[in-house]
Protein backbone atom coordinates (compact mmCIF):
# COMPACT_ATOMS: atom_id res chain seq x y z
CA UNK A 1 0.00 0.00 0.00
CA UNK A 2 1.11 3.51 -0.58
CA UNK A 3 2.54 4.96 3.55
CA UNK A 4 1.82 8.77 3.62
CA UNK A 5 4.47 10.27 5.39
CA UNK A 6 2.27 11.59 7.82
CA UNK A 7 1.17 8.22 8.97
CA UNK A 8 3.22 7.97 11.42
CA UNK A 9 0.19 7.94 13.81
CA UNK A 10 -3.07 6.40 13.37
CA UNK A 11 -5.55 8.59 11.64
CA UNK A 12 -9.16 9.40 12.44
CA UNK A 13 -11.29 9.17 8.66
CA UNK A 14 -12.52 12.63 8.03
CA UNK A 15 -15.27 14.16 5.71
CA UNK A 16 -16.66 12.04 2.94
CA UNK A 17 -14.57 12.04 -0.19
CA UNK A 18 -15.30 11.31 -3.79
CA UNK A 19 -12.15 10.61 -6.31
CA UNK A 20 -13.27 10.29 -9.94
CA UNK A 21 -11.28 7.63 -11.69
CA UNK A 22 -11.08 8.34 -15.97
CA UNK A 23 -10.30 5.13 -18.12
CA UNK A 24 -11.08 3.70 -20.95
CA UNK A 25 -13.38 1.49 -20.34
CA UNK A 26 -14.64 0.81 -23.64
CA UNK A 27 -13.22 1.31 -27.22
CA UNK A 28 -9.84 -0.17 -28.13
CA UNK A 29 -8.07 0.10 -25.19
CA UNK A 30 -11.40 -1.39 -22.55
CA UNK A 31 -9.05 -4.44 -21.54
CA UNK A 32 -6.02 -1.60 -20.34
CA UNK A 33 -8.82 0.26 -18.76
CA UNK A 34 -11.12 -2.61 -17.17
CA UNK A 35 -7.39 -4.00 -15.45
CA UNK A 36 -6.19 -0.60 -14.62
CA UNK A 37 -10.20 -0.50 -12.83
CA UNK A 38 -9.61 -3.96 -11.66
CA UNK A 39 -6.15 -2.87 -9.74
CA UNK A 40 -8.28 0.16 -7.74
CA UNK A 41 -10.41 -1.96 -6.63
CA UNK A 42 -8.15 -3.94 -4.73
CA UNK A 43 -6.39 -0.51 -3.49
CA UNK A 44 -9.53 0.37 -2.18
CA UNK A 45 -9.76 -2.96 -0.64
CA UNK A 46 -6.66 -2.35 1.05
CA UNK A 47 -6.13 1.13 2.27
CA UNK A 48 -9.79 2.82 1.38
CA UNK A 49 -11.45 4.27 4.64
CA UNK A 50 -15.34 4.01 5.12
CA UNK A 51 -15.52 7.54 4.17
CA UNK A 52 -14.05 7.25 0.64
CA UNK A 53 -16.11 6.76 -2.58
CA UNK A 54 -14.59 6.06 -6.25
CA UNK A 55 -16.40 6.87 -9.03
CA UNK A 56 -15.27 5.28 -12.36
CA UNK A 57 -15.95 7.25 -15.34
CA UNK A 58 -15.20 5.85 -19.08
CA UNK A 59 -13.05 8.03 -21.18
CA UNK A 60 -13.74 6.27 -24.69
CA UNK A 61 -9.84 6.38 -24.96
CA UNK A 62 -10.96 9.95 -26.91
CA UNK A 63 -10.05 13.56 -25.86
CA UNK A 64 -13.61 13.89 -26.56
CA UNK A 65 -14.49 11.39 -24.40
CA UNK A 66 -12.20 12.34 -22.07
CA UNK A 67 -13.79 15.86 -21.28
CA UNK A 68 -17.45 14.70 -21.07
CA UNK A 69 -15.92 12.53 -18.27
CA UNK A 70 -14.34 15.72 -16.75
CA UNK A 71 -17.43 17.24 -17.11
CA UNK A 72 -19.42 14.71 -15.22
CA UNK A 73 -16.91 14.44 -12.20
CA UNK A 74 -17.51 18.01 -11.47
CA UNK A 75 -21.12 17.53 -11.40
CA UNK A 76 -20.85 15.09 -8.98
CA UNK A 77 -18.83 16.72 -6.46
CA UNK A 78 -15.58 14.92 -6.67
CA UNK A 79 -12.31 15.90 -4.77
CA UNK A 80 -9.60 14.84 -7.24
CA UNK A 81 -9.81 13.50 -10.43
CA UNK A 82 -7.53 10.19 -11.52
CA UNK A 83 -6.67 9.38 -14.69
CA UNK A 84 -7.13 9.62 -17.18
CA UNK A 85 -4.42 7.42 -19.43
CA UNK A 86 -3.56 8.91 -23.00
CA UNK A 87 -1.96 12.00 -23.15
CA UNK A 88 -4.71 13.73 -25.53
CA UNK A 89 -7.00 12.42 -22.92
CA UNK A 90 -5.41 14.46 -19.90
CA UNK A 91 -4.54 17.60 -22.24
CA UNK A 92 -8.57 17.81 -22.84
CA UNK A 93 -9.31 16.96 -19.15
CA UNK A 94 -7.15 19.71 -17.63
CA UNK A 95 -9.03 22.68 -18.53
CA UNK A 96 -11.72 21.64 -16.92
CA UNK A 97 -9.89 20.04 -13.75
CA UNK A 98 -8.56 23.74 -13.27
CA UNK A 99 -11.90 25.48 -14.29
CA UNK A 100 -13.56 23.49 -11.06
CA UNK A 101 -10.66 24.05 -8.58
CA UNK A 102 -9.26 19.84 -8.87
CA UNK A 103 -6.08 18.45 -9.52
CA UNK A 104 -5.61 15.70 -11.51
CA UNK A 105 -2.99 12.28 -11.25
CA UNK A 106 -3.20 10.99 -14.49
CA UNK A 107 -1.47 7.70 -15.85
CA UNK A 108 0.03 9.37 -18.74
CA UNK A 109 3.92 8.67 -19.19
CA UNK A 110 4.27 12.02 -21.87
CA UNK A 111 5.37 15.13 -19.94
CA UNK A 112 3.92 17.66 -22.05
CA UNK A 113 0.51 16.45 -20.61
CA UNK A 114 1.60 18.10 -17.15
CA UNK A 115 0.59 21.31 -16.15
CA UNK A 116 -1.00 23.39 -13.59
CA UNK A 117 -2.68 20.97 -11.56
CA UNK A 118 -2.10 18.35 -13.80
CA UNK A 119 0.11 15.57 -12.66
CA UNK A 120 1.60 12.59 -14.52
CA UNK A 121 2.29 9.58 -12.81
CA UNK A 122 3.51 7.27 -15.68
CA UNK A 123 7.35 6.04 -15.89
CA UNK A 124 7.91 9.01 -17.52
CA UNK A 125 11.83 8.39 -19.87
CA UNK A 126 13.88 11.41 -17.96
CA UNK A 127 14.08 9.56 -14.30
CA UNK A 128 14.92 6.43 -15.95
CA UNK A 129 17.78 8.29 -18.31
CA UNK A 130 19.00 10.28 -15.04
CA UNK A 131 19.16 6.94 -13.14
CA UNK A 132 20.95 4.75 -15.46
CA UNK A 133 23.18 7.27 -17.03
CA UNK A 134 23.88 8.66 -13.21
CA UNK A 135 24.86 5.27 -12.03
CA UNK A 136 26.94 5.41 -15.37
CA UNK A 137 28.79 8.55 -14.03
CA UNK A 138 29.33 7.06 -10.71
CA UNK A 139 31.15 3.76 -12.12
CA UNK A 140 33.72 6.66 -13.58
CA UNK A 141 32.15 7.01 -17.40
CA UNK A 142 32.16 10.13 -18.52
CA UNK A 143 31.43 9.95 -22.80
CA UNK A 144 28.38 8.79 -24.12
CA UNK A 145 26.56 7.93 -26.98
CA UNK A 146 23.04 7.86 -27.80
CA UNK A 147 21.43 5.50 -30.40
CA UNK A 148 17.63 6.37 -30.95
CA UNK A 149 14.12 5.78 -32.73
CA UNK A 150 13.34 8.79 -34.36
CA UNK A 151 10.09 9.49 -32.72
CA UNK A 152 8.80 11.10 -29.84
CA UNK A 153 9.64 8.81 -27.44
CA UNK A 154 13.37 8.80 -28.55
CA UNK A 155 13.37 12.56 -28.70
CA UNK A 156 11.92 13.13 -25.05
CA UNK A 157 14.83 10.67 -24.36
CA UNK A 158 17.82 12.73 -26.05
CA UNK A 159 16.87 15.58 -24.31
CA UNK A 160 16.82 14.09 -21.17
CA UNK A 161 20.35 12.53 -21.75
CA UNK A 162 21.12 16.30 -22.18
CA UNK A 163 19.95 17.09 -18.90
CA UNK A 164 21.64 14.68 -17.32
CA UNK A 165 24.60 15.18 -18.41
CA UNK A 166 24.12 18.70 -18.23
CA UNK A 167 23.82 18.89 -14.65
CA UNK A 168 25.55 15.72 -13.00
CA UNK A 169 28.88 15.90 -15.38
CA UNK A 170 29.71 14.25 -18.55
CA UNK A 171 29.74 14.65 -22.64
CA UNK A 172 27.37 13.26 -24.93
CA UNK A 173 30.07 12.35 -27.79
CA UNK A 174 27.18 11.24 -30.16
CA UNK A 175 23.53 11.18 -30.67
CA UNK A 176 22.35 9.40 -33.62
CA UNK A 177 18.26 8.87 -34.89
CA UNK A 178 17.09 6.01 -36.65
CA UNK A 179 14.01 4.87 -38.45
CA UNK A 180 11.85 2.29 -35.98
CA UNK A 181 10.13 1.14 -39.07
CA UNK A 182 13.38 0.99 -41.49
CA UNK A 183 14.32 -2.33 -42.45
CA UNK A 184 18.34 -1.51 -42.93
CA UNK A 185 19.40 0.38 -39.60
CA UNK A 186 23.04 -0.02 -40.79
CA UNK A 187 24.07 3.53 -41.62
CA UNK A 188 23.17 5.07 -37.53
CA UNK A 189 24.84 1.73 -36.43
CA UNK A 190 27.85 2.34 -38.18
CA UNK A 191 28.03 6.19 -37.46
CA UNK A 192 28.25 5.65 -33.53
CA UNK A 193 30.64 2.75 -33.38
CA UNK A 194 32.73 4.82 -35.83
CA UNK A 195 32.98 7.29 -32.40
CA UNK A 196 33.26 3.45 -30.04
CA UNK A 197 36.71 4.24 -29.14
CA UNK A 198 35.75 7.90 -27.69
CA UNK A 199 32.61 6.44 -25.82
CA UNK A 200 32.24 4.28 -22.39
CA UNK A 201 28.56 4.23 -22.63
CA UNK A 202 26.11 3.92 -25.05
CA UNK A 203 22.33 4.65 -24.35
CA UNK A 204 19.97 2.08 -26.55
CA UNK A 205 16.21 2.97 -25.38
CA UNK A 206 14.33 0.62 -27.64
CA UNK A 207 12.63 -3.39 -27.15
CA UNK A 208 12.32 -6.48 -28.26
CA UNK A 209 13.92 -8.06 -31.58
CA UNK A 210 14.85 -4.72 -32.76
CA UNK A 211 17.00 -4.20 -29.55
CA UNK A 212 18.40 -7.54 -29.97
CA UNK A 213 19.19 -6.78 -33.58
CA UNK A 214 20.51 -3.15 -32.66
CA UNK A 215 23.29 -4.37 -30.22
CA UNK A 216 23.33 -7.48 -32.05
CA UNK A 217 24.54 -5.19 -34.93
CA UNK A 218 26.76 -2.95 -32.91
CA UNK A 219 28.56 -5.25 -31.71
CA UNK A 220 29.65 -6.68 -35.53
CA UNK A 221 30.02 -2.84 -36.72
CA UNK A 222 33.21 -3.30 -34.12
CA UNK A 223 31.56 -1.85 -30.78
CA UNK A 224 33.08 -3.71 -27.75
CA UNK A 225 30.40 -4.21 -25.94
CA UNK A 226 32.48 -5.47 -22.70
CA UNK A 227 34.34 -2.02 -23.06
CA UNK A 228 31.61 0.28 -23.96
CA UNK A 229 28.66 -0.58 -21.77
CA UNK A 230 25.12 -0.59 -23.48
CA UNK A 231 22.60 1.52 -21.38
CA UNK A 232 18.42 0.85 -21.56
CA UNK A 233 15.66 2.10 -20.24
CA UNK A 234 12.57 0.59 -18.81
CA UNK A 235 11.64 -1.06 -22.16
CA UNK A 236 14.23 -3.53 -21.03
CA UNK A 237 12.12 -5.16 -18.73
CA UNK A 238 12.56 -8.69 -20.78
CA UNK A 239 14.23 -11.80 -19.06
CA UNK A 240 15.13 -13.23 -22.46
CA UNK A 241 17.89 -10.15 -23.19
CA UNK A 242 20.72 -12.23 -22.28
CA UNK A 243 20.04 -14.30 -25.09
CA UNK A 244 21.40 -12.00 -26.88
CA UNK A 245 25.68 -11.90 -26.48
CA UNK A 246 26.03 -8.30 -27.02
CA UNK A 247 23.52 -7.40 -24.28
CA UNK A 248 24.95 -9.97 -21.50
CA UNK A 249 26.59 -7.15 -19.30
CA UNK A 250 24.07 -3.91 -19.94
CA UNK A 251 22.20 -2.08 -17.57
CA UNK A 252 19.07 -0.63 -16.99
CA UNK A 253 16.66 0.78 -14.59
CA UNK A 254 13.44 -0.77 -13.52
CA UNK A 255 11.42 -0.17 -10.47
CA UNK A 256 12.15 -2.29 -7.82
CA UNK A 257 10.07 -5.86 -8.30
CA UNK A 258 9.01 -6.93 -4.88
CA UNK A 259 6.18 -5.22 -4.43
CA UNK A 260 4.93 -5.76 -7.91
CA UNK A 261 5.46 -9.40 -7.79
CA UNK A 262 3.02 -9.34 -4.60
CA UNK A 263 0.51 -7.30 -6.39
CA UNK A 264 0.78 -9.19 -9.53
CA UNK A 265 0.08 -12.52 -7.76
CA UNK A 266 -2.77 -10.73 -5.90
CA UNK A 267 -4.41 -9.54 -9.04
CA UNK A 268 -3.99 -12.86 -10.64
CA UNK A 269 -5.88 -14.55 -8.17
CA UNK A 270 -8.54 -11.71 -8.18
CA UNK A 271 -9.36 -11.88 -11.79
CA UNK A 272 -8.18 -14.82 -13.04
CA UNK A 273 -4.95 -12.99 -15.02
CA UNK A 274 -1.93 -11.12 -14.89
CA UNK A 275 -2.20 -7.36 -14.96
CA UNK A 276 -0.34 -5.34 -17.23
CA UNK A 277 2.41 -3.65 -16.12
CA UNK A 278 0.92 0.20 -15.90
CA UNK A 279 -2.28 -1.56 -13.55
CA UNK A 280 -0.04 -0.67 -10.80
CA UNK A 281 -0.42 3.00 -11.51
CA UNK A 282 -4.03 2.86 -11.18
CA UNK A 283 -3.65 1.09 -7.85
CA UNK A 284 -0.91 4.01 -6.68
CA UNK A 285 -3.11 6.62 -7.51
CA UNK A 286 -6.20 4.95 -5.97
CA UNK A 287 -4.25 4.51 -2.46
CA UNK A 288 -2.62 7.71 -2.45
CA UNK A 289 -5.93 9.28 -2.67
CA UNK A 290 -7.48 7.14 0.32
CA UNK A 291 -4.71 7.58 2.01
CA UNK A 292 -5.26 11.37 1.98
CA UNK A 293 -8.72 10.92 2.76
CA UNK A 294 -8.03 8.99 5.81
CA UNK A 295 -7.25 12.73 7.41
CA UNK A 296 -9.32 14.53 9.29
CA UNK A 297 -9.60 17.32 7.01
CA UNK A 298 -9.10 15.22 4.12
CA UNK A 299 -6.70 17.45 1.51
CA UNK A 300 -6.23 17.03 -2.25
CA UNK A 301 -4.46 20.58 -2.47
CA UNK A 302 -0.86 21.02 -4.97
CA UNK A 303 0.92 21.28 -1.64
CA UNK A 304 -0.40 18.15 -0.59
CA UNK A 305 -0.03 16.24 -3.33
CA UNK A 306 3.81 17.58 -3.89
CA UNK A 307 4.98 16.73 -0.42
CA UNK A 308 8.48 16.35 -0.63
CA UNK A 309 9.17 13.95 1.18
CA UNK A 310 7.07 11.60 -1.31
CA UNK A 311 5.25 8.02 -0.77
CA UNK A 312 6.26 4.39 -1.10
CA UNK A 313 3.86 2.30 -3.41
CA UNK A 314 3.71 -0.71 -6.23
CA UNK A 315 6.48 0.54 -8.06
CA UNK A 316 8.96 2.59 -5.24
CA UNK A 317 8.75 5.55 -4.15
CA UNK A 318 7.55 8.59 -5.71
CA UNK A 319 6.82 12.54 -5.40
CA UNK A 320 4.58 14.32 -7.26
CA UNK A 321 6.75 17.21 -8.42
CA UNK A 322 5.01 21.39 -8.61
CA UNK A 323 5.54 21.05 -12.14
CA UNK A 324 3.29 18.17 -12.84
CA UNK A 325 5.95 15.48 -12.95
CA UNK A 326 6.71 12.22 -10.62
CA UNK A 327 10.07 11.46 -9.28
CA UNK A 328 10.94 7.99 -8.66
CA UNK A 329 13.39 5.41 -7.01
CA UNK A 330 14.49 3.11 -9.73
CA UNK A 331 17.07 0.08 -8.99
CA UNK A 332 19.72 -0.53 -11.61
CA UNK A 333 19.43 -4.44 -13.19
CA UNK A 334 22.72 -6.14 -15.17
CA UNK A 335 21.75 -8.19 -17.91
CA UNK A 336 23.28 -11.81 -17.44
CA UNK A 337 22.60 -14.92 -19.11
CA UNK A 338 20.68 -16.37 -16.32
CA UNK A 339 18.34 -13.10 -16.51
CA UNK A 340 18.56 -9.70 -14.98
CA UNK A 341 20.61 -9.07 -11.82
CA UNK A 342 19.86 -6.41 -9.72
CA UNK A 343 23.50 -4.42 -9.03
CA UNK A 344 22.14 -1.04 -7.21
CA UNK A 345 18.96 -1.04 -5.52
CA UNK A 346 16.27 1.66 -5.23
CA UNK A 347 16.76 4.07 -2.85
CA UNK A 348 13.80 3.71 -0.30
CA UNK A 349 13.77 7.67 0.88
CA UNK A 350 13.82 10.93 -0.41
CA UNK A 351 16.24 12.28 1.78
CA UNK A 352 19.38 12.09 0.15
CA UNK A 353 18.93 12.56 -3.93
CA UNK A 354 17.34 10.03 -6.25
CA UNK A 355 20.02 8.95 -8.66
Amino acid sequence: MIISPEMAVPLQEGRPVRAALLLPLSGPSAGVGTAMLNAAQLALFDTAPENFTLLPLDTRGTPDGAAAAARHAVSEGVDVILGPLFSGDVKATGPIARQANLNVVSFSTDRTAASQGVFVLGFLPGPQVERVVSYARSQGMSRFGALLPNTEYGRAVSQAMQETLRRGGGTLVATEFYDPNANDLGQPVRAIAAQADSLDAILLPDEGLRLRALASQLAVAGVDTTRVKLLGTMLWDDPRLGQEPALVGAWYPLPPSAQFMEFQSRYAQSFGSRPPRIASLAYDATALAAVLARRPNPDFSTASLTNPSGFAGIDGIFRLLPNGTAERGFAVLEVTRAGPREISPAPQTFERPVF
